[in-house]
């Protein structure tokens, strides 16, 4: 891990160069938008983001579409909980409250999980949902 951008983006050491990587599948409030400016729980997002991920080594599975038309990676990353296995970041922030799901084919494998996600996020009236 090198540097959490923003509730959906990371810079990650790959080898001997930094990718910025877009989490596929999620959405969350900008920080740093061009014309939208900082958007109510931008800042939260990113926070919980970097909780998540921290300086800590990250997994990237892919899906079907490797890059986005702003040539960052897209794909579902993994940390690995201190108790052991492995915790997606993607759906831990739609869980969270901190991230709506946004599903853009072909680029669908996990997008299932997420829509259930954000229903019990909504229900329980976490994170952005908080009153």
């Amino acid at each position: 891990m090198v540097r959490v951008v923003d509730g959906d983006t990371v810079h990650v050491r790959l080898g001997d160069r930094v990718e910025k990587v877009r989490y596929i599948g999620i959405d969350t409030p900008e920080t740093h938008h061009p014309t939208r400016g900082e958007e109510l729980g931008g800042r939260a997002a990113t926070e919980v983001n970097g909780r998540l991920v921290g300086d800590r080594t990250v997994r990237l599975e892919p899906d079907v579409q490797l890059r986005d038309r702003y040539g960052r990676l897209l794909a579902y990353v993994w940390v690995t909980r201190p108790a052991g296995g492995e915790l997606m970041v993607n759906a831990e922030m739609v869980r969270l409250g901190y991230a709506q799901v946004m599903t853009i084919p072909p680029n669908v494998r996990h997008a299932e999980l997420f829509r259930k996600l954000a229903v019990e996020a909504r229900e329980h009236r976490r994170g952005l949902w908080a009153p």
